[in-house]
């Protein structure tokens, strides 16, 4: 009984903290959009700004939440959640430092992506609720989209998992203690990070609510707290593949002096700033043009990756 109520504290705790790093990140990326544009950004609440993500909180909680004429009400109150709770779960098997998981699991990595994917499919539910024909076929390009780069995203990994020989967060971490993976794994971490991207609905890969040609996408019906829901669930993604990249490819919680969780944590926050880098550098390409480099691009190189780094494998065992 007391280990399931302290599992159930340290499970509340680290949602809070995960909420609050969410939030916080939103003015992040305002401030480094703000940079790169040359314009202020947030700078009216709070010091520098700081606090606007909690006035945008608040606006959005008290923003009335209703389900447009048309809409399937279970379906439309349902992808919402969907969209924010598999990536809190993802969460639950991420090593922040040595031993430190909430659910230290064998297959840590498998369980990481099918959380991952599961957020894809709150995307398409949420389309298919809605009545606009906008939202529908922004559910269109994330479940197509979806094929298209978990079947290589998977692919990318697995030259780590092989040269760890494991599924474990813990294990694949202590697997870089005299060299990283991004050394070993240059072109995995490459087509990792563009995989990661396209799973976050992050731009350039945020075609499903493209503005430009959908208005909003499978959003576009969605205010108050739902839309704020997928919100969040997007951001929480984009620390989730922040986490797993530093795990998989630059030492988890390992470095000099400083303890493992801070190191872990400033890992995380590089990555997710290199997140928004990237929106404010790259261009939108087009749906065709992502999906073909998708299948005739990223997984030839998947496999390729693979194929090489089974045959280093098989050599450095070899007697």
């Amino acid at each position: 009984m007391i280990g399931m109520l302290l599992t159930a504290t340290i499970s509340t705790m680290l949602i809070m903290a995960l909420l609050v790093a969410a939030g916080t990140f939103t003015w992040v990326e305002r401030r480094v959009l703000a940079f790169v544009q040359e314009r202020l950004g947030p700078n009216r609440v709070g010091p520098f700004g700081f606090l606007q993500w909690v006035a945008d909180t608040v606006k959005i909680i008290a923003k009335e939440d209703e389900v447009p004429p048309g809409a399937d009400h279970v379906a439309y109150r349902l992808a919402p959640a969907v969209a924010a709770t598999p990536v809190l779960a993802g969460f639950g098997v991420v090593a922040f430092g040595d031993g430190l998981a909430l659910a230290s699991i064998d297959v840590g990595v498998m369980f990481v992506l099918g959380m991952m994917g599961l957020t894809a499919y709150a995307v398409v539910l949420g389309a298919l609720a809605s009545p606009s024909r906008f939202s529908l076929i922004g559910g269109l390009r994330a479940a197509a989209q979806m094929l298209a780069y978990e079947a290589f995203l998977g692919l990318s990994l697995l030259g780590v998992v092989m040269l760890a020989g494991s599924l474990s967060m813990n294990d694949i971490v202590r697997a870089q203690e005299n060299v990283w993976f991004i050394v070993l794994q240059p072109l995995g971490a490459a087509l990792f990070t563009l995989g990661g991207i396209a799973a976050a609905h992050r731009t350039p890969f945020d075609l499903p609510e493209s503005e430009n040609d959908l208005v909003g996408g499978y959003i576009t019906e969605y205010t108050g707290m739902s839309f704020g829901l997928f919100f969040l669930g997007e951001y929480l993604a984009i620390l989730l593949v922040s986490a797993f990249a530093v795990t998989l490819f630059f030492g988890g919680w390992l470095g000099p002096w400083l303890p493992g969780p801070i190191w872990f944590g400033l890992k995380t926050g590089a990555i997710a700033v290199m997140f928004v880098w990237i929106r404010a550098a790259m261009p939108r390409p087009r749906y065709d043009q992502m999906v073909t480099v998708a299948w005739k691009v990223a997984l030839p190189l998947a496999l390729l990756n693979l194929l090489i780094t089974g045959v280093v494998v098989v050599a450095r065992s070899a007697p």
